[in-house]
């Protein structure tokens, strides 16, 4: 009895082998041991001449430990995945047969075309257009939430482009299906192509694109000096849009309707521009609020089941990626209880040493795979595949009782997985004779009966009717859009003409349309905090949902992202201050969400992304001490025994085999881990410091902080002209001044000890590793201040002198050479009273 390929599951779970993960736990454990011991020695141990920087360090030390433990026992599970991409075909794409594959909304959010470059849109929405995924079952929507001009005229230039390069790419399946990417490549462009007009037309697209170019950067060029009275369409009404904060909702169909199509006659996805309405008073709730108007567009416009979000400088990089997700989404086993696959982000442009860890991999590929065993990642970023139901707020379908089976299966406690034995009684002979007979057989039955149960298990989501009053309370007026959200498989409710639709799609992203709903409560996107992935995921995963974390091994997405040290920091400091906004939230993990089946594990992963940005005040704390130490000649640990010496061995050494055993099963390099950890510390005493107080300050003194968004687009010098850029901002005061006191610390300890003798190392090495541990942490920010080391910058040396003279005058205050109780004559021999 053979399975048939059609029928079996479309992934699977690849478990972290047990070479590497089980030594990877004993590790952890021992290591809780020897924190133990180390808290029992600090805390009996104190300092006598220093009590005060004893408390302190310890207290930092103790904040540190419980950080470690949230961050890492969500690591606990790590797994990876496998999908199957031709049994997807065989079970939804049947020969002779319209595809049966789920319709696929996109997301592509814009704000400002000045700082997120149109071509790099218009890439992103040709790879879009260009996915290995049927034409009919795929549509764009590119949300313009600056409500440019520049961006409808780029959107135009680019529907007709996709006309040629659409099927150019299907034609010739390349990767990646990003035009501005695919020609930059340096490879061999004729390997394994056989097709003999493949290079003529290759050459004949690439001075179309070239073309394409030109006609681009010439709207860029015009839209640099707006007209006095405003922008003036082609057929000369005003632009809509001249005033960003107070214009009409815009839609604008470009691909799609009938009789657009590409060159060679065939359908193409459909291209839908959308501005949605801005009036002032109103509170838009930023990207947040433009991603639920999007939501509400796409459902009265096409109604797919699913959704991909990505911004508009992540291109896709592998044109199967929406057919990866659909191995998930669509699985007949478990697909119906996943709310969202989520795909690593990957970039482009970022120079080869990755200064500021902005590749992020210890967070792609340690973090998440280690959250994805729980019950899945915790943000819904870019280049992530969500179930639409679960947008709405829906709870996840309940798992129905299995009714009770019969198998053969071997050994007779495998009958536990699947129902009760037909009965205790007849264990004799005739029933050992039968086992070994159909022992093969018997196992196909058990997998194939798993299946059937899963299918039936989550078949559909029964809900309690819902009156229509309590629809529209929850959804808003709009009598389209609420009896789509009703079909859990998509599709319009009733036929309507084009032109009704548009009508309601307009009325939907109006400002006041989510007035009295749930919209940015319990529906869509959830309000309250710039950094909305983190804070809708958490409350789908607590609806009982589950998502996944998918890697194939080409990257489903890349990007660019910001290369030098002020824009680094600024994202990080957004980041960070929608941790805080979530913590000081009733949405906060530590008290949210209890009984709606959020997993205790994944609550940590939860709490621990919204508490981080409070571990920059003891850090902060934490790498001054150093200097403190060597200016006062005092430590935070008294004379060390051999005891002691043992344990801060063991703590040191269990720190360094985590890091090293995490980066084996997690496939992270040592320098890419290394980069990570100093970040972690330039982030976390500057970006994570403000954002706390700023955080603070929005909540407890409803003071806002408005914030520009960050330069977008690749480096096309290819010399990392932006990495060598230096922007001064207020982000750079707090490691600068650790920089500098460290260093200045380090020089007077060593002058010190060459004052006072050869007695005087012993003591001080201790407190130099302590310094230069510092130091080498903050040595990327260092780089970044000295730029392209061309010259320092005026304001560094600005702000070093002054430091540097506050230093000296606190130094002369200390003077810790001289003797609090003054000299001591008989170290002179002379005795003054003769």
């Amino acid at each position: 009895m053979r399975m048939d390929e059609g029928r079996q599951p479309l992934s699977r779970k690849l478990p972290i082998s047990s070479s590497k993960i089980n030594p990877y736990r004993m590790v952890i454990i021992l290591r809780l041991a020897v924190l133990g011991l180390f808290f029992h020695y600090r805390i009996r141990h104190p300092v006598p001449g220093a009590y005060g920087l004893w408390m302190t360090s310890v207290i930092c030390e103790i904040w540190f430990a419980a950080s470690w433990i949230l961050d890492q026992f969500p690591k606990w599970c790590p797994i990876e995945r496998e999908t199957y991409l031709d049994r997807l075909s065989l079970r939804y794409e049947k020969e002779g047969k319209p595809s049966e594959l789920a319709d696929v909304d996109v997301f592509v959010s814009t704000v400002d075309p000045m700082k997120e470059p149109p071509l790099i849109t218009a890439n992103t929405v040709l790879s879009i257009l260009a996915s290995d995924y049927p034409v009919d079952k795929v549509s764009c929507y590119v949300s313009d939430d600056g409500a440019a001009m520049l961006t409808f005229e780029a959107l135009s230039e680019t529907s007709e482009f996709a006309r040629k390069w659409v099927p150019f790419s299907k034609k010739f399946n390349i990767e990646p299906r990003a035009p501005e990417w695919y020609f930059s490549q340096k490879i061999d462009y004729l390997k394994n192509k056989v097709h003999p007009s493949f290079v003529r037309e290759r050459r004949a697209m690439k001075r179309e694109y070239e073309e394409f170019k030109v006609r681009i950067n010439r709207l860029v060029a015009m839209a640099e000096k707006v007209p006095e009275e405003g922008w003036t369409m082609q057929d000369g009404t005003p632009w809509p849009g001249n005033n960003v904060r107070d214009h009409p909702g815009m839609i604008q169909v470009f691909l799609g309707h009938e009789g657009v199509r590409d060159i060679e006659g065939n359908e193409l996805p459909s291209l839908v521009y959308v501005s949605r309405e801005k009036r002032p008073g109103f509170d838009h709730h930023k990207k947040a609020g433009a991603m639920n108007s999007l939501i509400r567009v796409s459902a009265v416009l096409s109604n797919a089941p699913y959704l991909l979000n990505v911004d508009c400088d992540h291109y896709i990089n592998n044109s199967k990626a929406l057919r990866e997700a659909m191995c998930f989404l669509m699985d007949p086993t478990s697909g119906k209880k996943v709310c969202y696959v989520q795909f690593p982000q990957r970039f482009d442009g970022i120079d080869r040493h990755d200064r500021y860890s902005n590749r992020n991999v210890v967070f792609f590929d340690i973090n998440m795979k280690g959250l994805d065993g729980l019950q899945g990642p915790i943000y819904v970023g870019t280049g992530c595949v969500f179930r639409r139901q679960a947008l709405y707020g829906f709870d996840a379908p309940a798992k129905k009782k299995a009714p009770s089976k019969t198998c053969n299966c071997w050994p007779k406690w495998c009958c536990l997985c699947c129902g009760s034995r037909k009965s205790k009684k007849g264990k004799g002979k005739k029933d050992k004779n039968k086992k070994s007979k159909h022992k093969e057989a018997s196992k196909q039955v058990h997998a194939l009966e798993t299946i059937e149960e899963g299918i039936e298990a989550v078949s559909t989501v029964d809900r309690p009717p819902i009156s229509q009053e309590k629809l529209e309370k929850k959804f808003g007026q709009s009598p389209v859009f609420v009896a789509s959200t009703l079909l859990q498989a998509g599709g319009m409710p009733n036929p309507v003409s084009s032109t009704s639709l548009l009508q309601e799609a307009i009325h939907v992203i109006s400002c006041g349309y989510e007035d009295k709903t749930e919209w940015g409560k319990e529906v869509g996107w959830i309000y309250g905090s710039v950094t909305e992935d983190i804070l809708t995921g958490f409350k789908m995963h607590c609806h009982g949902w589950r998502s996944v974390y998918c890697m194939p091994k080409r990257p489903a997405f890349k990007g660019s992202a910001p290369i030098n040290l002020s824009d680094r920091l600024h994202q990080v400091l957004r980041w960070a201050l929608g941790s805080v906004e979530i913590f000081l939230s009733k949405h906060c993990p530590i008290w949210y969400g209890y009984g709606g089946g959020l997993k205790w594990l994944e609550r940590f992963s939860y709490i621990n992304s919204v508490v981080y940005p409070w571990t920059s005040i003891p850090l902060l704390v934490y790498c001054t001490l150093p200097a403190i130490c060597l200016l006062t000649g005092k430590f935070i640990v008294p004379e060390i025994s051999n005891y002691a010496s043992i344990i801060f061995i063991a703590l040191f050494g269990t720190i360094a085999v985590t890091g090293i055993l995490e980066m084996q099963w997690g496939g992270v390099g040592i320098d890419d881990w290394w980069r990570n950890e100093q970040f972690w510390v330039i982030g976390g005493v500057s970006s994570h410091l403000f954002a706390l107080f700023q955080g603070l300050l929005k909540v407890l003194a409803g003071v806002s902080t408005n914030f520009t968004v960050t330069s977008k687009g690749g480096d096309e010098d290819g010399g990392f002209v932006e990495l060598y850029l230096f922007k001064w901002t207020s982000l750079l005061i707090p490691p600068t001044t650790l920089l500098i006191i460290n260093i200045v610390a380090v020089v007077v300890g060593v002058a010190d000890a060459v004052n006072n003798g050869y007695d005087s190392w012993g003591p001080l090495f201790g407190r130099l590793f302590f310094a230069i541990w510092v130091i080498m942490h903050l040595y990327p920010f260092l780089k970044g201040l000295m730029g392209k080391q061309q010259g320092v910058p005026t304001v560094i040396i600005i702000w070093s002198i002054l430091l540097s003279s506050i230093l000296t005058l606190v130094w002369v205050r200390i003077n810790p050479f001289v003797s609090r109780d003054g000299p001591v004559l008989e170290i002179c021999g002379l005795n003054c009273d003769d």
